[in-house]
């Protein structure tokens, strides 16, 4: 009974962290009906609500807030418990379930992902490379990886990895047609691509001799909600674009993309990971942060 007790105290936990049934369900590895059972034996047990449910959204009933401290407790003790016998050497186990912007996936992550998984072979991962903004907590992500900002929400911790340059870009065959910009007067009468999602347009900020920072008008013909095809209608010639140095470095140095007013001071970008607050955080997630934290380099 005892064990019971405990499983059905687990789910209410992860369903009151994450807000949802379908949320808790997956992050203990139920079906959403398991989930939802495991919660009313639960309040059987113990006659009382500890969820008010509608058909928009759960909140805790004041049995469930108190209950729910007393339970993040047992939770603690358990994960101390875990810890102190299963993985005494912090060796990573598990699956690893992560999410990072499709282009930086593709080109940077996946190198610490081939090396982490040779290294920890009791490791299972799982990635998702999308320019969208996931939901770390309702998704039940490990960890993802983002650009510039930081963790808002309270149940999450962000950590700075590295920071990554803009260049001004165009393709060779481009300046061969339209010219290649002097100045920022200049890059105004340019065709610019840009990047979009969601409404959120790209801004395109530079600094000026006195150190003080501003945003250029540019004219944006095309908008796209991809890094990797903004980098790919670049290449093709379609105009000027501001462009994360990971994704156009090598480029540059090939002559496939000319750097377009290199003396112009352009932004740089935090790139950083986020991951749900937890005391004692997994080996795996642990070991995979250390590992981007040490080789991040631009």
């Amino acid at each position: 009974m005892a064990g019971a007790n405990l499983n059905d105290i687990a789910v209410f936990m992860a369903v009151a962290d994450t807000g949802s049934f379908a949320a808790g369900a997956r992050a203990t590895g139920l079906t959403r009906s398991a989930a939802g059972k495991a919660v009313s034996r639960l309040e059987d047990r113990l006659g009382v609500r500890l969820l008010n449910r509608t058909t928009r959204a759960l909140s805790l009933t004041d049995e469930g807030r108190s209950f729910h401290a007393h339970g993040q407790r047992i939770v603690d003790a358990v994960d101390q418990a875990e810890a102190s016998v299963v993985s005494p050497t912090g060796v990573p186990r598990g699956v690893l379930r992560l999410s990072a912007p499709h282009a930086f996936g593709q080109r940077v992550i996946m190198p610490f992902i081939e090396e982490f998984l040779a290294k920890w072979p009791g490791v299972q991962i799982e990635a998702s490379f999308s320019d969208r903004l996931v939901d770390v907590v309702e998704e039940g992500f490990d960890l993802v990886i983002r650009f510039g900002g930081s963790a808002v929400d309270s149940r999450l911790v962000s950590r700075v990895l590295a920071r990554d340059r803009y260049l001004i870009v165009a393709s060779a065959d481009y300046v061969a047609r339209h010219g290649k910009p002097n100045s920022l007067d200049e890059l105004e009468g340019h065709l610019c691509l840009s990047f979009s999602s969601r409404g959120n347009r790209q801004r395109w900020r530079f600094a000026d001799s006195g150190g003080h920072w501003f945003t250029a008008q540019v004219r944006t013909r095309l908008r796209l909600d991809s890094g990797e095809a903004l980098h790919n209608a670049v290449a093709r010639g379609l105009g000027i674009a501001l462009l994360p140095s990971f994704l156009v470095a090598q480029d540059v140095q090939s002559g496939r993309l000319v750097h377009i007013l290199p003396e112009i001071m352009t932004e740089t970008v935090e790139i950083s990971v986020i991951y749900p607050d937890r005391r004692l955080l997994d080996a795996r997630v642990r070991q995979f942060i250390d590992l981007l934290a040490s080789g991040l380099q631009f």
